[in-house]
């Protein structure tokens, strides 16, 4: 994966999805994903990958985090996101997607299904998660 198959032919739209992100996308960077908030593993946003655009992806893992909105519930945008999943898949990324309604009602267990991926990936990859930073006031070991 040179460069993580990142794609520069895409960069100016994902610049775009970026500054017009859904109310979703922008819940979940800035609940779960900005600033290593993640067990603390940056994430980038709208990230060109091979040629799609993944919303939120993990170098380290390899982790590609999707947004799927009313416009994935059309059997054409389904049968995309298919073949996105399964060329991602083939090139060694792993791929968790939650629906908007999810983030937006259900933020708490978004955290824990990115956290059990997190987790299992670090394993199998021989990552360690970072511990967490200390919290002011607290003893330093």
């Amino acid at each position: 994966m040179q460069n993580n198959d990142y794609n520069k032919n895409l960069k100016n739209f994902a610049r775009d999805l970026r500054k017009n992100g859904t109310k979703a996308e922008i819940r979940l960077w800035t609940k779960l994903l900005r600033d290593r908030q993640m067990l603390g593993f940056p994430f980038l946003r709208q990230r060109p990958i091979l040629n799609y655009i993944a919303d939120f992806f993990n170098k380290d893992l390899g982790l590609v985090i999707e947004v799927d909105g009313f416009t994935h519930q059309s059997e054409e945008t389904t049968f995309k996101d298919e073949i996105k999943d399964f060329d991602l898949i083939n090139a060694g990324y792993s791929i968790l997607r939650f629906r908007d309604e999810e983030i937006m009602k259900d933020i708490e267990n978004v955290r824990r299904s990115i956290e059990d991926k997190i987790n299992e990936l670090a394993i199998k990859k021989g990552k360690v998660i970072p511990l967490p930073p200390s919290k002011k006031g607290e003893a330093d070991a």
